[in-house]
């Protein structure tokens, strides 16, 4: 349980109640992630056109008031994490365990996706990506110089392993040197620079916060925060950007926006920690937890299931723009996301358990939560204490 103020209940310890708000914000995260990716039939110009129909409108806010935090969110709580185990671990068992709970993964993810997706494609099942070339193929598979054509969610992966392996040197450097990296990286993806060392340089800035937030207690200190402060600059940011969206009105300043978003993705990631850190042990946040074993399952895998499965489904309530059935279709998909994930865990993890510790980056073993994704690691009152400021 938790105060009316959202402090943890007396005789909680704040390692926990940060442990449980960490599991409910990845779930939340992951939720908003499908959002912004989810099945509209619709696309390139019809959707800008549509942006202004009733469904368009909703579509826009699920995707930008909720989808829109969580790479910040999950990329500083992966900073925040990564503490502990960067210090402690030497370079090299660090490192491999990376590459085993975010490298392989997403490498096994990408090859299934070409395998199902495409190869339906090519039997002219659906619509969708087909290998024109080995190139094509590596690139989709290692996201080498460009984000994915088909699961174009996991380049976040393949950047937070490059994260990864910068961390043992990051979580030593002094404060000003990380504020320095993460304004380099913000200026980086202002200017909009295409270098593929980091295919989306927002996740070292979010990823470098996190590490700060660890070093200086920020965790339990926004859960502290008056309401108002922690959620009113999001809320109004949002605000603005809501009709920029839906009417076009950021496309001719491009940088502008991206500067404008940048500030945004970082109040969004406060205004959902706060969020979370109320609801985290109460009735609500204490159900929906119960998905976190499956968020990675989900992360990895929705994008399959939308390709695959989406237009079917949507031959039920037509695509974005035919009926109000679609909105209807559009909330649910984070739950048939969550709901094929959970299929894949127990029925694959009934017979081949180590496979699926695998491909859920070591979060579920034997069909049993395991403490093994951070994504980087551990969620335990140990790896969530909070360091001195």
């Amino acid at each position: 349980m938790t105060s009316e103020t959202g402090a943890p209940a007396a005789g909680r310890p704040k390692a926990t109640h940060t442990s449980h708000t960490i599991s409910l914000a990845r779930v939340i995260c992951v939720f908003g992630i499908v959002y912004v990716h989810a099945w509209t039939g619709q696309y390139g110009g019809a959707l800008e056109r549509l942006a202004t129909s009733p469904e368009g409108i909703l579509r826009i806010i699920l995707m930008e008031g909720v989808g829109r935090s969580a790479v910040p969110l999950l990329g500083m709580i992966s900073g925040w994490l990564v503490g502990s185990s960067a210090e402690k671990r030497g370079y090299g068992a660090f490192l491999y365990g990376k590459a085993r709970t975010i490298l392989l993964p997403m490498l096994l993810w990408n090859l299934f996706s070409i395998v199902f997706v495409s190869g339906a494609a090519y039997l002219g099942w659906i619509q969708a990506p087909i290998p024109t070339n080995p190139w094509w193929f590596l690139d989709e598979l290692l996201c080498f110089v460009t984000p994915n054509d088909i699961n174009v969610q996991t380049y976040f992966l393949r950047d937070l392993f490059l994260c990864m392996a910068l961390a043992p040197l990051l979580v030593r450097w002094k404060d000003r040197w990380l504020l320095l990296l993460a304004l380099f990286f913000s200026g980086w993806a202002i200017y909009g620079v295409k270098f593929p060392l980091f295919l989306r340089p927002q996740i070292m800035v979010f990823f470098s916060i996190g590490i700060l937030a660890r070093r200086h207690g920020l965790a339990t200190r926004i859960g502290g925060w008056n309401a108002v402060s922690a959620m009113l600059p999001y809320l109004v940011l949002v605000s603005l950007r809501i009709p920029a969206e839906i009417f076009g009105w950021a496309k001719p300043y491009q940088m502008a926006a991206t500067a404008f978003d940048l500030v945004l993705r970082i109040a969004a990631a406060v205004f959902f920690w706060r969020l979370c850190w109320v609801l985290a042990d109460r009735w609500f946040g204490q159900r929906v937890r119960r998905l976190e074993p499956y968020v990675f399952l989900t992360f990895c895998s929705h994008l399959i299931l939308l390709w695959l499965l989406g237009p079917a489904m949507g031959q039920l309530t037509g695509p974005l723009g035919s009926s109000a059935w679609y909105a209807v279709f559009f909330v649910l998909q984070p739950i048939v996301a969550f709901a094929f994930a959970i299929v894949i865990g127990r029925g694959l993890g009934a017979i081949f358990p180590d496979f699926v510790a695998v491909l859920s980056g070591g979060r579920l073993h034997h069909g049993k939560k395991t403490e093994s994704w951070a994504p980087d690691g551990r969620v335990n009152a140990a790896e969530t204490r909070e360091q001195p400021a």
